[in-house]
């Protein structure tokens, strides 16, 4: 576009007129309205659909008629339907679905992949049922001209053979496999085959694996395509897994041995990779004798003339290192160490501080990207390298790339390094202190990417520093490092003044470590009193929630009263008094942290009573935090030393639940006014039915007593003639066998009971039961029978449980007496 000048010094001549247009045109186009993409009545009719339908007959009519993206969002419910109707899925949707994939878009065929895969996960049918209708669907577009589609249905189908039943695997896929693998088959098919082959590796037995598959991973190793080599050459690994150490070593090793040969690079790197993870499975021969020698001549020809795999050897240096470790002559030690060491100053124009004039060349970025990658890689590789040196020649062998690695130029090195930075302190043990500087070099870093990564093990590595290592007894080396804390203090104030607040909460979590590892006169003056002003005037919630935790393991840790008591003073004056709310209800979070790190006596003798006179707070919010404390607050009380603390709760309380205008305030402290009331009543309930318990416990002994006591006595008359007395006894027998269960079993047999008693006798006897004791049988069961000569009057009671008062007994008696004096005059009145 050209520039736009003022119209006095326009130059309307024929060169620039045109100009002039095409600005103009420009300006039409930007101006002009967009049309909004909306569906006009004739698209939005064939989008709509029948609503009476149901989820079956909606999947089918928008498979049959409907537009793409409809359905390819049947395809991505196809899960939900199989959950809803399998059967009816299976029989009238999944063939429309076959039917649409043959000419599916990209998107729908991704979608596909994914369902059918979301189905064998959660399995939703059988795996004879997913075999017989979902694997020949996978199975026809494996070779989709689209490499993506052919890559997510190729992740389905290796995901489908695990679930496969073997017989399923060989008929269906591994048969079919001999013809797919053959060089006259398209290339994505033989990319294909060599996947499966690596999946069929651990699915088979080793005999099958020699006479059906290692014939077609020979043919495989020598295709005329690179891509197909390389892919194989990946899947040696899986395949020597799956036939064990014998056979990998007669019939992968040599394959592997000629594929490091190449002529591709990609070819050669894969079979590099592959011989390293495979070393657990060759023997000390074949390493020295075969490996070895491979593995070297592929790093000095890599490293002379092809860069491009530096990344790839660089990363895998330190397993295979270890690796060989055993069968390495000093030299060839020594040379492999070297080798390390130029791979970790590569690209760097400036090694130990001397300019190096063959290395002053320029570079392109691609270059440049790729030295930093093989740097990187060495830092993650130099634990493995201790090891391989011996951790007794760290500093002679390679503290100068350690120092060099930590004073990398990029960011990535340098973060890896911090990351590493623990695993190296502890192999390092009692020679911890010589990589003290490195330490705070890092603590220090301009990047606070590095010190995140540093700060998620700095507890460990400082006790490691402080310690001198995991098994020393030795005093503490903190003090030859005088510029620790002032690295710790930078570090964080750096972190403070930063966008990156999650770093800044990590860091002072982390901090709580430090009255283990350095003194409380240091605590208390170089941290404690930062700890209260991040908490003053942070605005990160919980950055502030994580410097008060911090500040009360100080406060903890802190032995002198007067510090501790200076402390304490500021947190009630300038957090629990502040004038900002945002302050008070700091206070009210670190009152919470405080009742969990420290006793309860200590709570109840400095901050019980400043977090009540908050119940006064002008602010509602301030309020409403406190209620949902109080209940914490009262369980710190001991009863009944703290009982004046306790009233003075319940005070606050009422004068809350009284006064309080804001809803949901008042809401809380109703709330916590029934869940107390409640309490009290479970209480008194549970203190009544033990009452009760208790008393029922009682009688039942008691009652047990009396019964043993009580005689049944069952008056009859000397003149009675026998049948009055079978008559009699007959009908006893009968009510008895109406209320057996009424029945003491002491009294169950009637015939026991004896026919005469003495007046006194009876009395005594009849006395001693209770109203409620004859009251619990039947009037049927027990009435008086009196015969027309005898005028004999019988009773049966039972002994009741209960105890009877001395009235009932008194009353009791006299009735018995009045119905003795009543029988004795109708036997005078009727001689």
């Amino acid at each position: 576009m050209h520039p736009i000048i003022f119209f006095s010094k326009m130059d309307f001549s024929q060169s620039n007129l045109f100009g002039y247009i095409e600005d103009l045109q420009e300006l039409t186009i930007i101006e002009r309205p967009v049309r909004r993409s909306l569906k006009t009545p004739e698209e939005i009719e064939r989008l709509t659909v029948d609503e009476e339908l149901s989820d079956i007959e909606r999947a089918v009519y928008l498979l049959s008629s409907g537009q793409d993206i409809q359905g390819t969002s049947v395809v991505a419910n196809l899960p939900v339907l199989m959950r809803q109707n399998p059967a009816e899925t299976l029989r009238r949707v999944l063939p429309k679905i076959r039917e649409v994939l043959h000419v599916a878009g990209v998107e729908m065929q991704l979608t596909a992949a994914v369902s059918f895969l979301t189905v064998l996960q959660e399995e939703l049918v059988s795996i004879h049922t997913y075999s017989h209708s979902f694997l020949h669907i996978i199975l026809q577009h494996l070779e989709h001209r689209d490499a993506g589609v052919s890559n997510a249905w190729l992740e389905t189908l290796l995901a489908v053979i695990e679930a496969l039943p073997k017989e399923t695997v060989r008929h269906e896929i591994l048969n079919p496999l001999v013809s797919k693998a053959q060089l006259s088959q398209s290339l994505q098919s033989r990319l294909v085959s060599c996947k499966i082959m690596g999946k069929l590796a651990n699915k088979f037995e080793p005999h099958i694996i020699k006479r059906e598959i290692l014939p077609l991973v020979k043919s495989l190793c020598q295709d005329v395509e690179y891509e197909v080599r390389t892919c194989i050459c990946r899947q040696l690994e899986h395949i020597a897994q799956g036939i064990g150490t014998e056979l990998t070593k007669t019939v992968v090793l040599p394959e592997l041995v000629e594929l490091a040969r190449d002529e591709s690079s990609s070819v050669r790197l894969a079979a590099f990779e592959t011989l390293v993870n495979l070393l657990d499975m060759f023997d000390a021969d074949d390493r020295s004798q075969t490996v070895l020698p491979l593995v070297k001549s592929f790093c000095e020809k890599t490293f002379k003339s092809d860069e491009s795999i530096l990344i790839s050897l660089s990363f895998h240096l330190g397993k295979l290192c270890n690796g060989l470790y055993g069968i390495f002559t000093p030299e060839q030690h020594l040379r492999f160490l070297e080798f390390y060491k130029k791979l970790s100053t590569l690209g760097l124009q400036q090694e130990n501080g001397l300019h190096n004039d063959n290395q002053l060349q320029l570079q392109t970025l691609e270059q440049e990207k790729k030295y930093i990658s093989v740097r990187k890689n060495c830092a993650y590789n130099f634990p493995a390298m201790i090891v391989f040196v011996d951790p007794k020649n760290f500093h002679l062998e390679l503290y100068s790339i350690f120092f060099c690695l930590c004073h990398d130029p990029e960011v990535p090195v340098r973060y890896t390094m911090a990351i590493s930075f623990y695993e190296v302190a502890k192999l390092l043990n009692s020679g911890v202190y010589t990589i003290h500087k490195e330490l705070v070099t890092l603590l220090q870093d301009e990047s606070l990417e590095v010190l995140d990564a540093l700060v998620g093990h700095l507890p460990e590595i400082l006790e490691l520093m402080a310690n001198g290592g995991e098994n020393s007894g030795s005093e503490s080396k903190l003090l030859s490092i005088p510029d620790l804390i002032p690295a710790l203090t930078t570090a964080e104030q750096r972190a403070a003044t930063s966008l990156k607040w999650r770093t800044h909460e990590k860091l002072l979590q982390k901090y709580a470590c430090l009255p283990h590892i350095i003194s409380s006169d240091q605590i208390y003056y170089r941290f404690l009193h930062r700890m209260l002003t991040i908490i003053l005037t942070n605005n990160v919630l919980p950055v502030q929630k994580a410097a008060a935790r911090t500040l009360c393991v100080y406060l903890r840790y802190n032995r002198k009263q007067e510090q501790r008591h200076e402390v304490i003073q500021k947190l009630i004056e300038q957090l629990g008094q502040g004038k900002s709310y945002w302050n008070r209800l700091r206070f009210l979070d670190t009152c919470e942290i405080i009742m969990e790190l420290f006793s309860k006596s200590f709570f109840c003798k400095y901050f019980f009573l400043p977090v009540l006179e908050l119940t006064h707070d002008p602010v509602a919010n301030v309020r409403m935090k406190l209620c949902y404390l109080l209940p914490k607050v009262k369980s710190t009380l001991k009863i009944p030393t703290d009982k004046h603390l306790l009233q003075q709760l319940e005070l606050c309380i009422r004068k809350l639940s009284c006064q309080e205008k804001d809803k949901d305030v008042l809401t809380i402290v109703k709330r916590e006014q029934l869940e107390k009331e409640k309490q009290q009543n479970e209480g008194r309930s549970t203190n009544t039915n033990d009452k009760m318990f208790e008393k029922k416990r009682r009688d039942s002994k008691t009652s047990s007593v009396l019964t043993k006591s009580i005689t049944l006595s069952v008056p009859g008359s000397s003149s009675g003639t026998s049948a009055g007395k079978e008559d009699k006894k007959s009908k006893l027998v009968r009510s008895q066998s109406f209320n057996t269960q009424a029945l003491h079993p002491k009294y169950s047999n009637i015939d026991k009971c004896p026919k005469k008693s003495s007046a006194t006798g009876y009395t005594s006897s009849v006395s001693g039961m209770g109203k409620s004791c004859m009251l619990s049988f039947s009037d049927d069961s027990f009435r008086s029978h009196s015969t027309g000569n005898s005028g004999n009057t019988a009773f049966l009671s039972s002994s009741s449980r209960n105890l009877f008062n001395s009235t009932d007994q008194k009353s009791n008696g006299n009735k018995e007496s009045q119905s003795r004096k009543m029988s004795i005059k109708n036997r005078k009145s009727n001689p």
